[in-house]
């Protein structure tokens, strides 16, 4: 558990410190280890949460409102009021409720974990940090890094969007263009990461990313009127969005706080969708697949890291992943700009996939029987993640 002093600021030493899922080995915080010797991947270890639902009201109205729930403090110096995100109702399909988390201060919710690592960064005395990300994940990383005074290199893949790529350099960002596919920028970043004092500000990999990411799930909670909704729609490439509200819900939970967990129905790109042909063939590793091209560049992970943990907590929520390809992306990013909303492609997949279970458009898949009860509910939540200058708008349908 991590102790507070009384100006709110936890001493370094009694941060949550990491543990491995694999071995159990457990390493401080202040170490910069971000994956174990013994190759597996780390998590916070546990350290008490739970929110004052009664001091809420008096709280300002950002996601630092659910202070107790998360491993270190907020830093005024670095925060962007990020978080509380409007939560409205869409016009095209009445029944789905959208998460404008593409109005937070970079323009995703990528900020939430960003935040968390430039907190823990400036805490610990970091100087230099680095990341790998298709686009959103640097941006945020570079802006609250930069905020916080230290220095940043970002990975991206070379076909990264021009206005994702302009936002990076724009914080200030050292940007490094890497050929090929987005597994070719990791493997690129982890050849990099790992030396001396710089800290590997992963939002795979570091996971206190995903305890910022979390709050999104939290607020949730809250707009709702303190009760989760029936569906969560998430788009998932690496899984940050989905481990995050997977463990919201599952405090909440465990706090008594809910009686039930949502169902989470996960949307992968299909020309590169290894958990939803996972589900198809109920193992549970990501499949190993052959990507193709697709316009939603962040959801496309051919071996996310944390395929297997994604799997799990979906599943424990009686949920599955399907996928949707470009032509439907394409007509959802068209319906919600109708709509007054401006996403980029791969915020729209979600969107897209509640479009084609309306419309009988879905694939005839088992993970389709599925989902589709659930995404054409009456209480569904989808995410709009990214905003569109983030990406061309010829990747729209021509007019």
């Amino acid at each position: 558990m991590s102790s507070r002093t009384a100006d709110g600021l936890a001493a370094v030493d009694t941060l949550p410190g990491l543990e491995c899922r694999a071995c159990g080995t457990h390493y401080p915080v202040r170490s910069l280890v971000w994956r174990c010797e013994c190759g597996g991947l780390l998590d916070v270890a546990p350290f008490e949460t739970g929110i004052d639902v009664a001091a809420l009201s008096s709280r300002a109205p950002t996601m630092w409102r659910y202070r107790e729930a998360f491993p270190i403090d907020a830093d005024p110096a670095v925060s962007l009021g990020e978080g509380m995100s409007p939560l409205i109702r869409s016009a095209a399909l009445p029944a789905v409720r959208l998460k404008l988390d593409f109005l937070m201060p970079t323009l995703s919710f990528k900020d939430r974990g960003a935040v968390m690592l430039a907190t823990l960064a400036r805490r610990l005395g970091v100087e230099n940090a680095m990341i790998d990300s298709s686009g959103n994940a640097g941006t945020a990383v570079a802006a609250y890094f930069a905020r916080a005074g230290v220095g940043c290199t970002v990975f991206v893949p070379e076909s990264t969007s021009s206005g994702k790529l302009a936002q990076l350099r724009a914080h200030g960002a050292t940007v490094v263009l890497v050929p090929g596919t987005r597994a070719d920028t990791s493997a690129a970043a982890l050849d990099a990461a790992g030396r001396p004092g710089v800290m590997y500000a992963s939002h795979v990999y570091h996971p206190y990313f995903f305890h910022g990411v979390k709050s999104y799930g939290y607020e949730l909670w809250e707009q709702n009127g303190f009760q989760l909704p029936e569906t969560v729609v998430l788009p998932v490439g690496n899984g940050t969005l989905v481990l995050g509200c997977y463990l919201a819900f599952s405090e909440l939970l465990r706090a008594g706080l809910v009686s039930r967990m949502p169902t989470i129905v996960a949307v992968q790109a299909s020309a590169c969708a290894p958990l939803e042909a996972a589900e198809l063939a109920g193992a549970d590793e990501p499949a190993a697949i052959v990507a193709g091209d697709t316009i939603a560049e962040g959801i496309a992970i051919s071996a996310p890291p944390r395929g297997a943990q994604i799997l799990a907590a979906v599943r424990a929520t009686g949920g599955t992943i399907v996928s949707v390809d470009d032509d439907h992306v394409r007509r959802a990013r068209q319906a919600l700009a109708d709509e007054g909303l401006f996403v980029e492609p791969t915020a729209a997949a979600c969107f897209a996939a509640a479009q084609a279970a309306h419309d009988g458009e879905q694939s005839d898949t088992r993970t389709w029987a599925l989902a589709r009860p659930h995404l054409t509910g009456a209480d569904v939540v989808v995410p709009l993640c990214g905003a569109g200058l983030k990406s061309p708008y010829a990747s729209t349908p021509a007019q």
